[in-house]
């Protein structure tokens, strides 16, 4: 079992930056991928971005060239950088892991209970 914690959400006025983090307990994120996603209000959850068992990741097109994705498997722990914060990234972020699908879905097992981010002037 793994258990994910999320922290770092909040308010920020539109161009501004945040760090997401994902601390997780249980087991070791070491032979994992992970994927950040997100849910706006009224919206469905979609991707965001992903980083595989090797670290390499991907980008949703929406946030490419703003966000970064890195993990520390030693801290146990998954950021995702976002910078040039813009509106429409306004909803609640969610990690997942899983130590089985090759590629980052809505049907990973574990997931956070998710942070809000508002971006916002």
């Amino acid at each position: 079992q793994v258990h994910l914690v999320l922290s770092g959400g909040g308010l920020v006025q539109p161009v501004g930056s945040l760090r997401l983090s994902c601390a997780a307990s249980g087991r070791t994120l070491r032979g994992s991928i992970i994927g950040w996603f997100r849910q706006a209000p009224g919206k469905e959850r979609e991707g965001v971005s992903c980083i595989s068992v090797t670290d390499a990741t991907h980008y949703a097109d929406s946030v490419l060239g703003r966000f970064t994705i890195s993990r520390d498997n030693a801290k146990s722990t998954v950021y995702l950088q976002m910078n040039s914060l813009k509106p429409e990234d306004t909803g609640v972020y969610y990690c997942a892991v899983d130590y089985f699908n090759p590629v980052c879905t809505l049907s990973m097992t574990y997931w956070g209970k998710g942070t809000q981010v508002t971006v916002s002037s």
